[in-house]
């Protein structure tokens, strides 16, 4: 609605813009998630696009939206994987009890009956794998279809076998040979082994879905940083409107506290503006006539007007956005090497199979044919991708959960792999190397004056500000236990500090420009504030009575134990690159403390994600390190993103990688992760492969020419078990790697 005045003749921009507004009320636009107008693609195959959801034909992960919005909530294919979770869960526990009972002491077979444990275990190994397993079977299928071998095709093969193979048994354990009945006249059977895969399965698919919707959660929070309205002067009367109706040339009122709606040039009046949203720094910037603003920044405690130059899609706002969406989208997925064998194994294992009931049938003992239906069942159980699937979730929860512990949080295995091979790190300054809170340095008091003085006078003039510096003075000041003074006539002068009458005395706070404007001569000072700033230090000058008292400077102390963490990452062979929105004489001085050869000052927040770009042109593996809303494209448009566990939430959903304690000794520890992570998945992926080269085939009986040796399906069972429990025995071995 409209904030309506009264007036006699409508300006006719209002009456275009609520022409625009009761056109959209009569239109509604459908709601994105679902809308079968809306443009999906596949998170890992960035070329797959489709008008509406579904699956991609590639990988069988589900499809999502290409342009996210705020309007978006909730994600209906992680609540449906998470109800089949449950559902399968509430059915594969029993169906397991059943079936490894013996193996505690509970003989169910003996008290229920062969033929009646194998229907109970059936009915209960049926929903769990037909109808909670369903999305498994069917992107195995799509697949095999479009020749494009997945890990769902394992999964979907191993699967498919152990269940259909245990429910023929149950329906018709007739058709086996008698060598191979068990108690109750029955063969022996797998539906626990079915049901288990299909669990750990939709595990992983669970945390992979959450994963994916927390990271477009981080667009979403983007653009609700944005207000909602803007307040439109149309001659001499004001009306708040939406924001889309805000048109280039608009001239809009932004009052204190307010966010700047739209980008463009202040028209009338004077106020300091919280830019931290996009330039990370924390000290707001005056801003008067003449002087631009940008969209979503927060105004101050003054006032005026701007005209608006940019809008809409071509805000500061909605391009970092689209640079965020490009980058996630645009992220090479990481090729385990379970899916770079699938190709040959999945056709590898059924050819087995194959050529094993085949040489059976021709060849073998009476009953041919029964003989190679079961071996052909040992050959696809033993080779059943459960210690596979394993393999490396295993190892990703583990490490993980080690990671959690040592204050490193990883959101996926893809960041993981890659923070093994990072060879360049490229970091923000203001709150990842810096603490990113402004503290009271030095202060440096003139001939006749003391340091406890000075710091009074001016904690005194500041104590009623809100500004940054200024709440660094007055810290100070109780720090050192100062007892502050009565002000009156304070006066906020933008662009050079503050006057006031502390106690009776004149007293001012500023830079030269005030000092200049009061006639105080500070020049003979230049030599020693150039080495403060040159230092990384703000200063300032404060007078009383119309003459120098001293100066001030305030700076934002390096964290502790960065200059360490980077002389480990250097050793370790990682160049070090620093991108910063503050100038370059505070920038040199940071980086020449912590050993950086490397810097960019006065970055904007669309350069930040250039130099990352330009880095992987060249080749590198580049990690970037970041806690602010500024810097989200750079965090997404690098290999791996680490954000400050002490920045804002936007920097943490929009990285892979979150320190909890802030510091950069945590990329220390990620990256000593990484290489123990990886190289426990590579160990697994060799117990479970090497399972399968030589179970396979043994399975198949080729020593049963020699030996009289057939391996069958409850030992080719047991073989898979026992390839699971040396993947999950390896895996936890983690929780105690040395970070």
């Amino acid at each position: 609605m409209y904030c309506m005045n009264q007036q006699t003749t409508e300006n006719p921009r209002l009456q275009a813009a609520r022409a625009r507004l009761a056109a959209e009320k009569a239109n509604p636009k459908p709601a994105p998630e679902g809308d079968a107008n809306v443009v999906y693609t596949c998170p890992m195959h960035p070329e797959v696009e489709q008008m509406g959801p579904g699956s991609c034909p590639k990988c069988g992960m589900a499809l999502e939206p290409k342009f996210a919005t705020a309007a978006q909530e909730g994600n209906p294919e992680l609540a449906d994987m998470t109800r089949r979770l449950w559902v399968s869960l509430v059915f594969a526990v029993p169906v397991l009890v059943l079936a490894m009972g013996e193996l505690v002491g509970l003989d169910f077979a003996m008290w229920l009956g062969g033929r009646t444990l194998a229907w109970i275990e059936f009915a209960l190994a049926t929903p769990a794998v037909v109808w909670a397993g369903a999305p498994i079977f069917v992107r195995g299928w799509q697949s095999i279809l479009n020749r494009s071998l997945n890990m769902f095709s394992l999964i979907a093969l191993g699967v498919g076998v152990a269940y259909a193979y245990s429910a023929v048994a149950t329906i018709a354990p007739q058709i086996f040979p008698m060598a191979l009945m068990g108690m109750g006249g029955i063969p022996n059977l797998y539906f626990e082994a079915a049901a288990t895969i299909t669990v750990l399965v939709l595990v992983g698919q669970v945390l992979e879905l959450r994963a994916r919707w927390q990271t477009g959660a981080a667009i979403r929070a983007l653009l609700d940083l944005a207000p909602k309205n803007a307040r439109v002067v149309y001659g001499t009367s004001e009306h708040d409107v939406p924001l889309n109706h805000v048109m280039v040339g608009d001239v809009l009122r932004v009052r204190p506290g307010e966010k700047v709606p739209v980008d463009g040039t202040v028209i009338e009046g004077t106020s300091a503006v919280d830019e931290a949203m996009v330039t990370g720094e924390p000290i707001p910037v005056a801003k008067g006539p003449g002087d631009k603003v940008t969209g979503s920044t927060v105004n101050g405690t003054g006032g005026f007007t701007m005209r608006a130059e940019r809008v809409g899609k071509d805000t500061l706002l909605a391009r970092i956005v689209a640079m965020v969406a490009e980058a996630q989208r645009s992220r090479a997925p990481i090729q385990r090497l379970a899916d770079q064998v699938s190709a040959w194994f999945v056709p590898a294992v059924i050819a087995a199979a194959v050529i094993t009931f085949a040489a059976w049938t021709i060849w073998g003992p009476a009953p041919g044919m029964a003989h190679g239906l079961v071996n052909a069942v040992a050959v696809l159980i033993i080779a059943c991708p459960c210690a596979l699937g394993l393999a490396t979730p295993m190892a990703i929860m583990v490490g993980t959960g080690r990671g959690a512990r040592a204050g490193v949080l990883i959101k996926n295995a893809e960041a993981l792999e890659l923070l093994e091979g990072v060879d360049t790190l490229v970091t923000d300054k203001t709150g990842t190397l810096t603490e990113g809170k402004p503290k009271l340095a030095e202060v440096l008091p003139v001939p006749g004056r003391t340091e406890a003085e000075v710091v009074r006078l001016a904690a005194s003039l500041e104590k009623g500000s809100e500004h940054p510096l200024a709440d660094a003075i007055v810290r100070g000041a109780a720090e050192a236990g100062a007892v502050l003074g009565t002000v009156t006539g304070f006066q906020s002068v933008t662009g050079q500090g503050v006057r006031g009458t502390v106690d009776g005395v004149d007293v001012a706070l500023g830079n030269s420009a005030m000092m200049d404007a009061l006639d105080i001569p500070v020049h003979h000072l230049g030599a020693l504030t150039e080495g403060q700033r040159a230092q990384g230090k703000t200063v300032m000058y404060v007078a009383a009575g119309g003459v120098l008292a001293g100066t001030i400077a305030v700076a934002d102390p390096i964290k502790a134990g960065a200059a360490e963490a980077i002389r480990a990452l250097r050793r370790d062979g990682v160049h070090v690159v620093m991108l910063t929105g503050d100038n370059r004489t505070t920038a040199q001085a940071v980086a020449k403390k912590l050993g950086i050869n490397e810097f960019h000052a006065d970055v904007r927040p669309e350069r930040k994600a250039e130099v990352v770009r330009e880095l992987r042109a060249k080749g590198r593996v580049v990690a970037m390190a970041g806690d602010g809303v500024n810097d989200a494209p750079a965090l997404a448009a690098a290999d791996v993103g680490i954000a400050m566990g002490t920045g804002t939430d936007v920097a943490m959903e929009s990285a892979a990688v979150t320190l909890v304690k802030g510091d950069l000794a945590g990329i220390v520890r990620a990256r000593h992760l990484s290489r123990a992570t990886m190289r426990n998945i590579r160990q697994n992926l060799f117990f479970a492969f090497a399972y399968n080269v030589v179970g396979v085939p043994i399975a198949a009986g080729v020593l049963y020419p020699w030996f009289g040796l057939l391996l069958s399906p409850i030992i080719a069972g047991a073989a898979m078990s026992l390839s699971s429990v040396s993947v999950i025995a390896n895996a936890l071995r983690l929780r105690s790697a040395k970070l």
